[in-house]
């Protein structure tokens, strides 16, 4: 599936995490610099590795594959560079402690529900 820059919402097993879609060059590029926070978790696609330089926060992060399947989870501190994952199609980001609140472990499958574009509806 393609994914474009939006909101939408993340389904793990039986819980919905708001979702931002982060799937242009620009938008990954910017992830979740400068933000105090994020709520609930932010699709970097494609991506196979992340960084924390200039993050504010710790984050979970979780390397996802084309079929949407957990293969790595990771809590960075700010300042840090992720190791690449070869098989990583897509990178899930959330608060430090909000994967392991969803229940989100390695061989999980999460599913994406795309919305529209960032502050539609609100």
């Amino acid at each position: 599936m393609a994914y474009r820059d939006g909101t939408g919402t993340l389904l793990i097993g039986g819980t919905t995490v708001p979702l931002e879609v982060a799937a242009s060059y620009r938008a990954r590029t910017r992830g979740l610099l400068g933000r105090d926070g994020v709520e609930g978790a932010l699709l970097l696609t494609p991506a196979a590795s992340v960084h924390t330089f200039r993050m504010r926060f710790p984050i979970d992060v979780a390397h996802l594959d084309r079929r949407m399947r957990v293969i790595a989870l990771t809590t960075m501190p700010p300042g840090r560079l992720g190791l690449p994952r070869l098989r990583s199609r897509h990178v899930l980001e959330a608060e430090a402690g909000a994967m392991a609140r969803w229940g989100l472990t390695v061989g999980s499958t999460v599913a994406v529900s795309a919305g529209g574009p960032p502050g539609a509806g609100r």
